[in-house]
């Protein structure tokens, strides 16, 4: 067995309930090594199937989440950040910032149909909104962040917004017309009406900072967005922050299971995962810190199998630096890092 294709087999430490939190449960942790060139930014679990789809840079890996076995590879996807699934239409979607493109493949083959050009460029988040039929993409385009709607059959470009920030991070879809945007810069959420293609509102965030991982809950009609240090619950009525939830830091998602109630808040550099239970619409409890890795910084939530993913590269030890060179800036941040020696695909139970 190598380190390359093998899981990390033991089952590594379990939740550690948060002080105060009642009803703790308890959630297990497997990493397997499933080796591959490039870094990452988002992933996407199709629902049931136990396939995950992980962005790796110039390319997108399909990984079964139950073994950590790579099932497929979805080729020249330069500087690719996220993925979308059209389950209807039987497509995919990566959007590629390399080349300002998404490339659009099949399902089950995952063979590439065509690649769409997005004249906005700066392309990031993409979901899909299944009750309007769109696939959307959040930009961080100039001078002014956008969203582009696709046609998730067709691939066709069906209209654009203009955002209020450069830096639109996820979007979640209520299922009655309007989408869900966070603004990371600006410290907001917008609200677009996917009829008109317009932004109909803007609502202040505070206490979060820097709003980037979202979801929606329908029944409750309640917006989960993940912050750093203090991500917030939002009245999707009234656009009031209805709760607050502590915890850690570098966060770039967020994740819900709908039926087990369950938020799960990635914080890449603190290396955990926080879970939140909902008890009723404004009140939530932390029922778990789940330990998983340095870097691990977004997730995917499948809501049919319960189970969340995340992925990480691991680099060995910076080179030093050349004699004379400045020193790299605090934190390891900006600086330059060492070899990746792994590439951990991390998967969540309980």
């Amino acid at each position: 067995m190598t380190r390359r294709s093998i899981a990390a087999c033991v089952i590594l430490a379990a939740a550690v309930a948060a002080p105060g939190a009642a009803r703790a449960q308890t959630f297990t942790v497997q990493k397997w090594n499933i080796g591959g060139e490039g870094g990452t930014d988002y992933l996407t679990a199709e629902p049931g199937t136990g396939r995950v789809f992980v962005s790796r840079g110039m390319h997108v890996m399909v990984v079964d989440g139950a073994s950590g076995k790579v099932l497929g590879d979805i080729p020249d996807t330069p500087r690719t950040h996220g993925i979308a699934l059209a389950a209807k239409s039987g497509h995919g979607f990566t959007t590629n910032g390399g080349d300002s493109t998404v490339t659009m493949f099949d399902l089950k083959s995952l063979a590439v149909i065509k690649k769409i050009k997005v004249p906005a460029g700066g392309l990031d988040g993409i979901m899909y909104d299944e009750h309007d039929g769109l696939v959307i993409l959040t930009n961080h385009s100039r001078p002014i962040g956008t969203l582009t709607a696709i046609d998730p059959v067709s691939g066709e470009i069906k209209g654009q917004v203009e955002l209020e920030d450069n830096a639109p991070e996820g979007a979640a879809a209520d299922g009655n017309g309007r989408v869900f945007v966070n603004n990371e810069s600006k410290h907001t959420i917008q609200v677009i009406d996917v009829k008109s293609m317009k932004a109909v509102a803007s609502w202040p965030a505070a206490p979060c900072e820097g709003p980037t991982g979202i979801a929606y809950d329908a029944k409750s009609q309640r917006i989960f967005s993940g912050c750093g240090k203090t991500s917030v619950v939002i009245d999707a009525t009234s656009g009031k922050v209805v709760a607050t939830v502590a915890n850690g830091e570098g966060v770039d998602a967020l994740g819900y299971d709908a039926s087990e109630k369950l938020i799960y808040i990635p914080a890449g550099r603190s290396g955990n995962v926080t879970v939140v239970r909902q008890d009723a619409p404004d009140t939530y409890t932390t029922v778990a810190t789940v330990t998983t890795m340095m870097g691990a910084k977004t997730i995917a939530v499948d809501p049919v199998r319960h189970m969340a993913y995340l992925f990480t590269p691991e680099f060995g030890p910076a080179p030093a630096p050349a004699p004379g060179a400045a020193a790299p800036p605090p934190g390891g941040r900006g600086g330059p890092r060492g070899p990746m020696i792994a590439a951990w695909f991390i998967a969540i139970k309980h």
